[in-house]
């Protein structure tokens, strides 16, 4: 009877950090829908509201220790629906539908990017500095997209003669996420910490600034911080081949104890 009930606990999954998963999936997919209907800035809204499900998601399981392969799995493919397709199909739609070819490629290439970004980052997940990105992560990519389409909306830009433009950026976003320019993941900020009084006041300044003009305030932060990436990276160019020089030699070193060990064994 107590091997059934343990049996039946692995076959289940876990409800919040699924359901708060299935929300942003949800999301993503109402951008698609909204941005076929002509709702510009309702389908970028709902990528913005992706973004926060996904922040929640993993941080609410690692609180809850509900952590689990599937909502692992399910994780990553929601994320390739929220910002790697909805993201190329909301900007399609709104500026790059008249450019022909040029348009739906540039879509394209932005899926692409999202996709193996995704993978190389499932795949180093656990060997990975945790204290950078490699590449532009994929929900800070779709914000920029997202941002820019609401800019659009909000002010009632006529996309069509910067279609092109449009198009290059997107193709660029696409190619960052997939570049090794290395971003700050903000990981080893303490957010258990104290901070000084003036923090706080600047934590509220940018909630203000955020709700006096969202999309702006929101396009131009993203847009900053893809630009950090190959900043922070040639700036750091010495320093980051020094560390990969030393984990090249920490791996030899690793390897011969490994065969030495293995020499005595024998």
């Amino acid at each position: 009877m107590k091997a059934n009930k343990q049996a039946a606990q692995k076959r289940g999954i876990y409800l919040l950090p699924n359901l708060l998963t299935t929300a942003g999936l949800f999301a993503g997919f109402y951008a698609v829908v909204a941005s076929m209907q002509g709702a510009f800035a309702s389908a970028a809204i709902a990528i913005f509201i992706a973004m926060i499900m996904d922040g929640l998601d993993g941080r609410i399981a690692r609180m809850t220790n509900t952590q689990s392969d599937f909502g692992a799995e399910y994780d990553s493919m929601a994320d390739m629906v929220s910002f790697g397709i909805a993201p190329a199909l909301v900007i399609y739609n709104w500026a790059l539908y008249d450019t022909g070819k040029i348009g739906w490629l540039a879509a394209f290439v932005y899926v692409v990017g999202a996709a193996l970004r995704l993978a190389r980052f499932n795949t180093q997940v656990t060997t990975a500095d945790k204290r950078y990105f490699q590449g532009l992560a994929s929900p800070s990519a779709a914000a920029i997209i997202a941002g820019l389409v609401w800019l659009g909306a909000e002010y009632q830009w006529e996309s069509k003669p910067w279609g092109i433009y449009i198009a290059v950026m997107t193709m660029v976003v696409g190619l960052l996420m997939v570049s090794n320019f290395r971003y700050s993941s903000f990981k080893e900020v303490d957010w258990k910490g104290k901070i000084p009084f003036i923090g706080v006041l600047i934590i509220v300044l940018v909630f203000v600034l955020i709700a006096s003009e969202p999309p702006l305030v929101l396009f131009s932060g993203f847009a900053i911080y893809a630009l950090s990436g190959p900043i922070m990276t040639l700036w750091r160019i010495k320093d980051i081949k020094e560390e990969r020089r030393q984990r090249k030699l920490q791996e030899a070193q690793s390897a011969e104890d490994h065969v030495e060990s293995d020499d005595i064994e024998k």
